[in-house]
């Protein structure tokens, strides 16, 4: 598999949610993409706290910024090559090359990175700049994949534990760690015999092959529903060892 230099099928990729069409379809994807739906329970409640400066690393299609207080100065960044790797490329992104961003030392008061980690090379110096970035006292916030297929195929290096992350933290200067897993090992559930239906419902290519198979997959969509439903639901308890991924918040050490 060192070999495979893209996937067998990929969800759509998010829509930057600068317009109510775009927001509305957010919130429909959020139903039936647990992954998401997980992420945004955890951001919802930390990212209305947040003041100051928001450096927003690895950006794609900003989907999580409606949740950031407007009086917030919100600054998104993201590679040179995210449109070649990753499909993004989108207004109002600071687009670099390198290693080192384009921020000044010191200058923000929160970093957040969702489902970016896991694809970067060196995640040690990568979160080496986010303290670097960072004011003394301020915030790290981090999504990563857990249960997650190999995606952006080869981009996509790590999966991380709890264990990992607070090894990678405290080695990069961040201190109050903590670590909350998404979802629990009914979510994980719901979500694995979703995927095995969606690559059906949601053929990558519109030839005569994709659309027999978006019918004989049309029997599915009430059982998809209902592991949504599920899945959803399982939300609201308690995280578990086996999880959709992990959440994690740290402050930089003064």
């Amino acid at each position: 598999m060192v070999e495979q230099r893209g996937e067998t099928w990929r969800p759509p990729l998010f829509l930057q949610p600068r317009t109510l069409r775009a927001r509305r379809a957010a919130a429909l994807r959020r139903l039936l993409d647990l992954p998401a739906a997980s992420i945004w329970r955890d951001l919802e409640t930390e990212l209305p706290r947040v003041r100051g400066v928001l450096l927003d690393v690895g950006c794609g299609a900003q989907p999580y910024r409606p949740l950031i207080p407007r009086d917030v100065r919100y600054v998104g960044i993201d590679t040179a090559g995210a449109k070649g790797a990753f499909g993004y490329e989108v207004p109002n992104t600071i687009y670099f090359e390198g290693e080192r961003w384009p921020v000044e030392n010191g200058s923000v008061d929160v970093v957040l990175a969702t489902e970016t980690l896991e694809h970067v090379l060196e995640p040690a110096r990568f979160l080496a700049e986010a303290a670097r970035c960072l004011r003394p006292g301020g915030t790290i916030l981090l999504t990563v994949p857990f249960a997650a297929r190999w995606h952006f195929v080869p981009r996509d290096y790590w999966r991380f534990t709890p264990s990992g992350l607070e090894h990678l933290l405290v080695g990069a200067g961040f201190d109050q760690i903590g670590v909350y897993a998404r979802g629990n090992a009914l979510t994980v559930a719901c979500y694995k015999a979703m995927a095995l239906a969606l690559p059906w419902l949601m053929p990558q290519r519109p030839d005569a092959a994709g659309q027999l198979r978006r019918l004989l997959a049309l029997p599915t969509v009430p059982l998809i529903g209902v592991a949504a439903l599920i899945g959803q639901l399982s939300l609201r308890s308690a995280g578990g060892d086996d999880c959709l991924g992990y959440t994690a918040i740290a402050r930089r050490a003064s």
